[in-house]
Formats: C-alpha cells, structure tokens, sequence
C-alpha cells in the first residue's frame, strides 16, 4: 500500500519579537498503517499522537523554528521516541522555543528521508526562515512547503532572521521548476498548486511580500 497524506489543523500562538499572534497550524503526517512521519509538530502533541493511532513515528520533521511548528516536538518526541530533525541554520529560532533541548538531528539539502516506501526529498528554501526547508514527494505529487510558499505568494518576511529578496529566490529556484501539478501543502491554511502559483511570481516582487 502506498503511503498517504494525514493532515491534522491544531490551535495556539505564534510568537516572535515581542509579538503573538493566535493562529492555526497545518500539521501532515506521511505514512502507512505501521509508519509516518510528522511534519511540523504545532500545538498539540496529544492531537497528533491521537492521528499516529500507534503506528510507529520515524521522525518529526520541522519545516522551520518558529514557535507555532516546533512548540510540541519536544512531547510529541517523549511520547513517541521519535527523533527531531531541524535544518542547523534555525538553531538560534529553536532556542528561542526550547533553551534545554536540542534537536536530535539536522537536515540538509538534498536529503532523502523514506517512509512507507516514500521518498521526501528536503529543499532548503530559507527566506521565512534561515533554515526553512520543504519536502518534495513526487510520488505523491506533493510539496510540504511549511512556511515558504502559500496559496497567494510567500510567507511572511517582515520580521528577525527573514528576508524577501532570499525568499523569492528559494521560492523561483527550488518550488515554482517542480512539476505544476505538484500539491502544495502549507504550513498555515488552503492547500494550492505548483501550477496555480507560478504565474504569480512577479507580481510578489512587485508588491514587495
């Protein structure tokens, strides 16, 4: 059996610069009936181990690390003996979250992670974040694009450790050459396509975000 995609949405507040704001997360889980991956653990560890339903979690994969993705990762890894997988260029961020507990291991560009009999391929794509990543699987015609890439443009850039200009370039350069039919799937919000995005691209730079 092929793996599937499990979205869960969970609740609570994203913080950064002295700001919070309430917002709700997309959380995805790849795998079969005995194995997934997490993607982005937001909010609520119990939430997504009640999804897991007792399969067995082979990683938890963070997207970026703002608080909002990463803030249940630490339980969810207690809960499951899973590992955290954070791109090194997020440290600062995850400090930020988590002072006393580290990762248990980095990401990196063109690193394949297989579950189910599924390959993720890991894109960093930083902008949003220094070290934001998404996970391509083409045998699902998907893109977990995290905070990177959303239905109507990229993710935020107006605060610390984010630019546009670097988004913009992750976002033409690594995303918008994958195939158009490739499902978007976001960290915040509606699902999109590749497709559906890429005309779009200079009109962002216009616009400025």
């Amino acid at each position: 059996m092929a793996a599937r995609i499990d979205h869960l949405v969970t609740s609570g507040t994203f913080a950064l610069d002295g700001g919070e704001w309430d917002v709700d997360n997309n959380v995805w889980l790849v795998g079969d009936d005995t194995e997934a991956v997490v993607i982005d653990a937001a909010h609520d560890a119990a939430a997504i181990e009640a999804v897991l339903a007792g399969r067995r979690l082979r990683a938890i994969i963070c997207t970026h690390a703002h608080n909002d993705h990463i803030d249940a990762a630490p339980a969810l890894a207690d809960a499951t003996g899973a590992p955290i997988l954070l791109h090194p260029d997020d440290l600062p961020l995850w400090r930020q979250t988590h002072p006393d507990r580290t990762p248990d291991g980095e990401l990196a560009d063109g690193q394949e992670i297989t579950v189910a009999g599924t390959t993720l391929t890991v894109l960093h794509t930083p902008g949003h974040a220094p070290g934001a990543v998404c996970l391509y699987a083409p045998e699902l015609a998907a893109v977990f694009t995290g905070d990177t890439l959303f239905q109507g443009g990229p993710g935020a850039t107006g605060r610390s450790f984010s630019s546009f200009p670097v988004i913009v370039d992750s976002i033409r350069d690594r995303l918008l050459t994958l195939d158009p039919a490739t499902a978007v799937r976001t960290g915040h919000g509606d699902s999109t396509t590749i497709g559906a995005e890429a005309p779009h691209l200079d009109e962002w730079i216009a616009r400025g975000h």
